[in-house]
């Protein structure tokens, strides 16, 4: 049943006395902290006669002050501290935009803007459609669950959800006289996210009251149904449950223990959930009668069990231990059914005050009693209750008491995804450092090959854009657009997934092969250029990459099959006559070999490569194979081939170790033409710090007749497609005309 709360605070003509408000909430504050709660419900009591939007989220005519007071009172229910509570106050006023951030940022400091500024992220939430499950932009899963794993990657501070499971629980009471248009969608939407996050935060009272209204609201029929049976038997149950108080207080008392007694409502959501999940009737629910032992210590627990089972005949597989074996959001008791006097069911609750203030407060309990030991002041030192949240926040949408789970979302995977709204308001679920291209392959194809500009929260931004969760974002596109080749080169930016990148590979691949022949031609031969490569024999270029010709070789760079940058790495092995690097082998009990070096048991200088079919790198587990013409072959020790090979011939097996190998690195001049600007060698300096290259030299010349900048650079890279990477985001800057490697 919902609990009703006593307004106090009202006087006999319904005003609101600030006064008694005060002395209303159930914990003490600093007289600072009073003058900063006051001056936010004065501030608030200015703002509500202004202008504000109307939200469909709430009810009809809402008063912000009257909403800000009771959302405070929730909060302060869970002792959290004033910057939270102050926030509670003033959110209903921000959101309806009848008090701007800024001067809240301005009178009460950034926390409580912060505070307000997470709970408008989650605001969002209400403009969505919750309650459709099907899939989303074909997705396999619906929007539900989108809006779940949204709302773990929104939440940066517990104190954001609690604030927002406070505010929806006064949204969903304010509604009770509205129409049906109105009062529904809010509670689908408390039943559908609000209702399970007070859960997974092991909040008990607010998720009952949460549960019980919207379940009255979306299942009208059966709510009164349970509702009716409930008041008929009331007078019976309370004659009842005095009967059993008073044995009960016999059998503690004679025991010696400390306890408190009480009956326990059984809400009405629980029943009616109970009766669908096991197929039972009202008659057959044995904790409709029930009652709570809170004790001091755990193992008074036990004895109490003890003692409760002596009393009275247990029943069968109705026993739950959540001591030893607690819920997975942290809820802990000790659960019986009993057959008591009169020969009815009777379910009995046993726990310590701790663990009913725990089940309770949740997440906020947990803080309190970690910190018993300090003084409370709960508006500090946030971390680790934002590492909890995260802990608690790996969704189960639970089932009833016991604690079936349907779905389950880890903070991991949340931390690994991203989630934004299309313009209709669908939350699409994307990998992590998305761009607006990949999120447009992923609403269609179609859309992806015409997109030409993206808008992200109503802004013009570029393709390159790193997508972040809960932005709105709009694709612009042309009526005949087709893909670019340069999207898919990895170091542009421009696609980070593979499904879109994918779709791209496929639209080249279905062009002409004379057409990808010709780009591909193009843009390697412009490549070679640029890096000063004037001397490549294309035919083992082509065998290097494993192509058969070297027109396949171009069709395949073309479609995007084959990256520029292989074709590149494999004509600087050609053309440069770089070496594999050499593993030294050494005798057992040998001197210990230098930096760079592969220690291999057994016999003198071998001729090595690493095997093709595993590419070892460094640091993995590696195992030798003394093979009949190539020397040893450098496999990883949990290779396939490998294990197939040590059963067909055992003896030729060896163990090798990786060294400490430095990374490689080569000196390259290049040169760059462009026409001079204010902040052309800064952007181009910067532009080598951001790719971590190191610049060994640098020399400029102006001519001021043209208007013109010549610069000659000596940096350290890698390899070839490292260089072609800088080259070609060098080219990009404004007012660079030419860049190329320079060749002497």
């Amino acid at each position: 049943m919902v609990r009703v709360r006593e307004q106090s605070h009202l006087t006999p003509t319904g005003e609101i006395d600030l006064e008694r408000w005060l002395a209303q909430l159930p914990i003490l504050h600093r007289e600072d902290d009073e003058n900063r709660l006051l001056e936010a419900c004065r501030l608030v009591r200015s703002a509500s006669s202004r202008p504000g939007r109307d939200l469909p989220d709430w009810a009809h005519d809402p008063d912000c002050f009257a909403a800000g007071l009771d959302i405070a009172l929730i909060l302060a229910e869970l002792h959290v501290g004033t910057d939270c509570l102050v926030a509670g106050i003033l959110y209903r006023a921000v959101r309806e935009e009848r008090l701007p951030l800024e001067d809240v940022e301005q009178r009460f400091g950034p926390g409580v803007s912060h505070l307000l500024s997470g709970v408008l992220r989650m605001a969002a939430i209400s403009d969505l459609k919750t309650q459709i499950d099907s899939p989303v932009l074909g997705q396999p899963h619906g929007q539900k669950d989108n809006i779940r794993k949204m709302l773990v990657a929104l939440v940066d501070d517990f104190r954001v959800a609690l604030i927002k499971l406070a505010e929806r629980t006064c949204a969903i009471r304010a509604v009770k006289n509205d129409e049906e248009e109105r009062r529904w969608p809010i509670a689908r939407e408390v039943f559908d996210v609000y209702a399970p996050l007070a859960h997974r935060l092991g909040i008990g009272h607010l998720k009952w009251e949460l549960e019980d209204l919207s379940f009255r609201y979306i299942y009208g029929d059966a709510y009164r149904k349970i509702a009716r049976l409930l008041d008929g038997k009331r007078l019976e149950r309370d004659r009842y449950i005095a009967r059993v108080t008073e044995e009960l207080t016999r059998v503690l008392g004679e025991a010696g223990l400390q306890f408190n007694i009480s009956g326990r409502a059984k809400h009405i959501y629980s029943i009616w959930r109970k009766m669908q999940r096991k197929g039972i009737g009202f008659s057959q629910v044995y904790d409709i009668r029930a009652v709570r032992i809170l004790v001091p210590e755990i193992k008074d627990c036990y004895a109490t069990l003890g003692l409760v089972h002596g009393l009275w005949r247990n029943i069968p597989n109705e026993f739950d231990d959540y001591i030893a074996n607690p819920k997975e959001n942290g809820y802990r008791s000790l659960h019986t059914a009993v057959i008591g006097p009169e020969g009815k069911i009777l379910e009995v609750q046993i726990r310590t005050t701790q663990m009913h203030e725990e089940s309770e407060l949740g997440v906020c309990a947990h803080w309190r009693y970690k910190k018993s030991d300090v003084p409370t002041n709960l508006a500090s030192s946030y971390e680790e209750k934002i590492a909890w949240l995260r802990q608690v926040l790996d969704w189960n949408e639970v089932i009833g008491d016991s604690g079936d789970m349907v779905e389950q979302f880890s903070s991991d995977l949340a931390q690994d995804r991203v989630y934004v709204f299309t313009p209709n308001g669908d939350v699409v679920n994307l990998a992590h450092g998305a761009t607006p291209l990949d999120f447009a392959y992923h609403v269609h194809t179609e859309i992806g090959h015409r997109c030409r500009g993206a808008k992200v929260n109503g802004t013009i931004v570029p393709l390159t854009y790193t997508l972040q969760t809960g932005e709105r974002v709009e694709i612009l596109t042309s009526r005949q657009g087709v893909p670019k080749r340069d999207w898919l080169q990895s170091g542009l930016g421009y696609l980070r997934t593979s499904r879109a990148r994918a779709k791209v590979q496929q639209w080249f691949k279905a062009q002409a092969r004379e057409d990808n022949v010709d780009a591909g031609r193009h843009l390697l031969e412009r490549e070679f250029r640029r890096l000063a490569l004037t001397s490549v024999d294309y035919r083992r270029v082509a065998d290097k990459v494993h192509m058969p010709t070297v027109d396949d070789m171009y069709a395949a760079v073309g479609a995007g099959d084959l990256a520029y940058s292989t074709v590149l790495n494999a004509a600087q092995s050609l053309v440069e006559k770089r070496a594999e690097p050499q593993l030294q082998v050494a005798r057992p009990g040998s001197d210990p070999l230098s930096r760079g070096q592969i220690r291999v048991q057994g016999v003198g200088n071998l001729l090595t490569h690493m095997a093709g079919c595993c590419k070892p790198l460094p640091g993995d587990a590696i195992t030798g194979f003394i093979t009949r013409i190539r020397g040893v072959s450098i496999h990883r020790s949990d290779c396939a081939r490998l294990l197939g090979l040590q059963e067909s011939a055992p003896e030729r097996v060896i163990e090798v170790a990786w060294g400490e190998s430095p990374r490689e690195n080569y000196e390259v001049d290049v040169a760059i033409e462009a026409y001079d600007r204010q902040g052309l060698l800064r952007d181009i300096t910067n532009l080598f710090a951001n790719a971590r290259i190191n610049v060994l030299a640098i020399s400029t010349q102006t001519n001021k007749k043209k208007h013109t900048a010549t610069m000659r650079l000596t940096v350290e890279v890698p390899d070839l497609g490292a260089l072609s990477k800088l080259l070609e985001r060098i080219s990009r800057l404004s007012n660079v005309v030419s860049v190329a490697r320079v060749s002497e």
